[in-house]
């Protein structure tokens, strides 16, 4: 089994968590060592070799000897980064601490995408919201340019005091969104069932932090208070982990990612997040889908 970067910041949780939530990130220590083989092919311990700065001009600012970046958003633009490489079947791990106070309308984004008309992507958003109230996880995946995956999630705890990691493991078999190694979401490569799946393009990593009020908060109610600009998000700690032996075919066989299922501790972890933090799940939607739900719900259950 491959072995991964140790992650000191799991040893420091936010005071004020409940024991459950503690008990919740010594399960996630237990996924991390059992996601299956990797080799580390990019660490950024220093982002102005791994990343480039793609948009929004000096808004987005490479810190502290190239360990941070900070992202920041005023009335005439956002920012973004990008990683230098691609990877076909990997875990991504970042730390972000998202913008404090009020942030309605800002989104802070977070995902992988691969290229052209018919990407394929995989995001964390954070929704911006009044200062005291919760932000908005809101997660989605594109498979062949089709999103409509949309799955929302309050979080347990402020992401705006300290850093959190934010995590995507991408593998052949499923895609799992993960919370200081808590898994959230798990979407799984159901082909066989006639449903796309990302298995075909590499992708990017990217980050950015733009104005959203028609839509991000309230459903566009409340609008952004440009008063409080420019709005800064910051990234760290940011490691990519290609997974061995598959090809950019997709051809590798699913054996080859070794420990490929979540455990039962883990599943129960993702059952109590999904059943406490989760606020939206488009595979209920039946406003949305009165005729039944996709497909790829039928079989969701891990």
């Amino acid at each position: 089994m491959g072995s991964l970067l140790c992650y000191r910041w799991l040893k420091s949780p936010d005071h004020g968590h409940h024991h459950e939530v503690l008990a919740m990130v010594a399960i996630g220590v237990m996924i991390t060592l059992s996601i299956g083989p990797q080799r580390a092919i990019a660490v950024a311990p220093n982002f102005f070799e791994d990343v480039d700065i793609t948009w929004g001009g000096d808004r987005g600012k490479v810190l502290n000897g190239g360990n941070i970046i900070s992202l920041s958003l005023d009335r005439n633009s956002g920012s973004g980064f990008q990683s230098k490489l691609d990877y076909m079947y990997a875990r991504i791990d970042t730390q972000i601490k998202l913008v404090p106070g009020n942030s309605a309308g800002t989104v802070t984004a977070y995902y992988m995408s691969s290229q052209g008309p018919v990407h394929d992507e995989i995001d964390f958003e954070f929704l911006g919201n009044l200062s005291g109230q919760p932000y908005t996880l809101h997660t989605n995946v594109y498979t062949h340019g089709q999103g409509n995956r949309e799955m929302q999630f309050r979080l347990w705890f402020d992401p705006t005091r300290n850093f959190h990691t934010y995590t995507i493991v991408w593998k052949p078999q499923h895609i799992i969104f993960m919370v200081d190694n808590i898994p959230i979401r798990v979407f799984k490569n159901l082909v066989k069932y006639g449903v796309p799946y990302p298995r075909k393009q590499p992708m990017k990593l990217y980050a950015s932090l733009w104005d959203a009020e028609d839509w991000a908060t309230r459903g566009g109610l409340v609008k952004t208070d440009w008063t409080m600009a420019p709005f800064t998000a910051y990234f760290r700690n940011m490691a990519a982990n290609q997974y061995e032996n598959f090809s950019h075919s997709g051809s590798g066989s699913l054996m080859e990612a070794g420990h490929d299922d979540l455990g039962p501790h883990a599943r129960k972890r993702l059952r109590w997040v999904q059943a406490h933090f989760m606020i939206y799940n488009y595979c209920t939607d039946v406003y949305r889908y009165p005729q039944g739900p996709p497909t790829e719900c039928k079989h969701a259950r891990v």
